[in-house]
């Protein structure tokens, strides 16, 4: 698993999200619009393409998306 990989999952997952906007250091609330429907999105997207679940505690524990890549990649079996 990636850093890369994951980021541009979640690039292609929002549509407001122009591909290579996103780094791993970027702070994620900052970026675009976040609201609980994009935790619900990001959440969801996680589930699907990496089996791993997070939970709404995990995002708002998390500042950047490499924050969150640490936690789904930890949880990874």
């Amino acid at each position: 698993m990636k850093i890369d990989d994951f980021i541009t999952r979640i690039e292609e997952e929002f549509d407001d999200l122009t591909p290579g906007t996103l780094k791993p250091e970027s702070i994620f609330r900052e970026v675009f619009e976040w609201n609980s429907i994009n935790a619900l999105i990001l959440i969801a997207m996680v589930k699907t393409e990496y089996d791993v679940a997070i939970n709404a505690e995990d995002i708002a524990n998390s500042k950047t998306v490499e924050d969150i890549f640490k936690i789904v990649e930890s949880r990874v079996a």
